[in-house]
């Protein structure tokens, strides 16, 4: 049952996304005098449409015998499959010169058409962190983006989730259930963050500050030396640690935008990188350097996730564990949304906006047979691509 509602939630989710990110491309549009012949929400098959009357402003339904006839006005309608929304502008070609058109708008307007949709993205994701900086921030990031005078850390320590019998821990008297308060007087609220420093103490006497119901004591526990099974012997549980702001919030949301927009493109270099290597490397005489390169393939192939691994896994484990942590994820999808468009793959804004670039730098019209080649080339390239990283979800998701 999990799953289903939270394939359902990011079903929703993805297909709000995606329509506030063609609604960006609908206001763009419409401020810079290029006719929207229509806006759907969700894709074909139709199921209801309504027609707005230029003159009178008014909206009246499209009965369904007309709907292959073409209208005055704008069309608003509503589809059947939920894979996002569309904004059909007239004349979309780049070498359209009727009035009105997307090919008659000058580059500048262009422009601010082709990326008004990353921009909507950026700004959802903006919002949703500025209320999640006022409401309670989960803290996913390491050095995550705050403003030190303005945030208050809601800190639960590390609770112990089981321990191990004849265990350094067990003969110190821990306990499932201990909360951790400090290590040697020093506040630790991730499991990672003691067990990195219980590293640097192989052999060594270590003093826990724990709370049992309403009792604080400390433990002296003399940890394992190295080459042995466990130092401690204990299993912990990191409870999620939010940060609130006040004043600070909008900035905030700008800032930790900023910081995963970086992220992001910081990640998609990394996976190009171990891509074209990991490829190159099985060319190399050298054994090693094909195992290597072997192990950046599959590193590429693990770290990308497609709408199977994002709906089928991502959101019904974030939705199961709350509407804060379900926000942060959809505000981080937006800025992958945006990310994504604005790389210059001629089948996206960015790659479209690249185009019609290099035309004007080279003094050049671009034709509409051009265009729909590289386009089409182009769409053709990230389908397969979409395909191929739907097969490796779809085998993660039934290992």
């Amino acid at each position: 049952m999990d799953i289903f509602v939270g394939v359902i939630v990011g079903l929703v989710v993805l297909m709000a996304l995606v329509t506030v990110h063609e609604f960006g491309h609908f206001m763009m549009a419409r401020r810079n005098g290029v006719r929207v012949l229509e806006f759907g929400i969700c894709f074909p098959p139709r199921a209801i449409a309504w027609v707005k009357n230029p003159k009178t402003g008014k909206w009246t339904r499209i009965p369904r015998s007309d709907w292959k006839k073409p209208q005055e006005g704008l069309i608003f309608s509503l589809n059947w499959l939920p894979i996002g929304g569309f904004c059909q502008m007239d004349g979309e070609s780049a070498a359209d010169t009727r009035e009105g058109t997307f090919g008659r708008a000058s580059f500048w307007r262009k422009t601010k058409i082709l990326f008004g949709g990353v921009a909507m993205n950026w700004l959802v994701a903006m919002i949703i962190f500025t209320i999640l900086a006022w409401t309670g921030m989960p803290e996913f990031l390491e050095n995550q983006f705050t403003i030190d005078a303005d945030t208050r850390v809601n800190a639960v320590p590390v609770e112990v989730s089981s321990v191990a019998e004849n265990s350094p821990a067990a003969k110190a008297g821990f306990i499932a259930g201990d909360l951790i308060i400090s290590v040697d007087g020093n506040d630790y609220y991730h499991a990672s963050e003691i067990s990195d420093y219980n590293g640097t103490k192989k052999g060594e006497t270590v003093t826990y500050r724990l709370k049992r119901g309403e009792e604080e004591f400390d433990a002296e526990v003399s940890l394992n030396p190295e080459g042995s099974e466990y130092l401690l012997g204990i299993t912990m549980k990191t409870t999620q640690t939010l940060s609130y702001s006040t004043w600070s919030a909008p900035i905030v949301g700008v800032g930790l935008t900023a910081q995963l927009t970086g992220e992001t493109f910081k990640g998609v270099g990394i996976m190009l990188w171990n891509l074209i290597s990991g490829v190159g490397s099985q060319f190399s005489f050298d054994e090693s350097v094909r195992e290597n390169g072997q192990a950046a393939i599959s590193e590429v192939g693990d770290s990308v996730s497609g709408p199977v691994g994002i709906i089928g896994v991502l959101f019904p484990s974030f939705t199961s564990a709350g509407p804060t942590n379900l926000a942060f994820l959809a505000a981080l999808i937006s800025v992958s949304l945006a990310c994504m468009n604005v790389l210059p793959i001629p089948a996206l804004d960015g790659g479209r906006w690249l185009l019609i670039a290099i035309y004007k730098v080279r003094r050049k019209k671009l034709s509409k047979e051009t265009e729909e080649k590289i386009v089409a080339r182009a769409m053709m390239v990230l389908l397969a691509l979409i395909f191929i990283v739907t097969i490796l979800d779809v085998t993660r998701f039934f290992r």
